[in-house]
């Protein structure tokens, strides 16, 4: 190959980079809560993260929901974030839309009884994470 098409190519891996990653956060844009959710969803983050921790290392659940719950905690554990913490309101809230998301579909595959058996944080918190993730209470 010649150095023009090495180049050529690099340019279209970036370009095909940078358009994924442009997708992901419209994606992220139109999946985040609306209003004051979102404040409630940074206020109760660190007890869905206990949360998520417990319901991944729940035996009892389907091995697709604790490898889903391992691959977000290992997302949070990262210090890159997808999307820049530069970026107003998205930079900030892309781990609570993120775990907002993850947690919809637990939710749909371990019943809402599991999420509460490993809620650890109070019963107004719970109520807040429901009206977050849209589940009945």
């Amino acid at each position: 190959m010649t150095g023009s098409r090495w180049w050529d190519l690099l340019i279209g891996l970036a370009v095909a980079v940078l358009l994924a990653w442009a997708a992901l956060v419209a994606a992220l844009a139109l999946a985040r809560p609306r209003g004051g959710l979102l404040r409630e969803a940074l206020r109760l983050l660190p007890d869905v993260l206990r949360l998520v921790r417990r319901l991944a290392a729940d035996p009892e659940l389907p091995r697709g929901v604790r490898v889903r719950l391992g691959l977000l905690l290992a997302y949070l554990a990262l210090p890159i974030d997808l999307v820049p913490d530069f970026i107003p309101v998205l930079g900030y809230a892309d781990d609570a839309i993120i775990v907002t998301a993850v947690l919809r579909g637990v939710v749909r595959r371990a019943g809402l009884g599991a999420v509460r058996r490993h809620w650890p944080g109070t019963d107004d918190g719970f109520a807040a994470l429901c009206r977050l993730t849209g589940l009945p209470r």
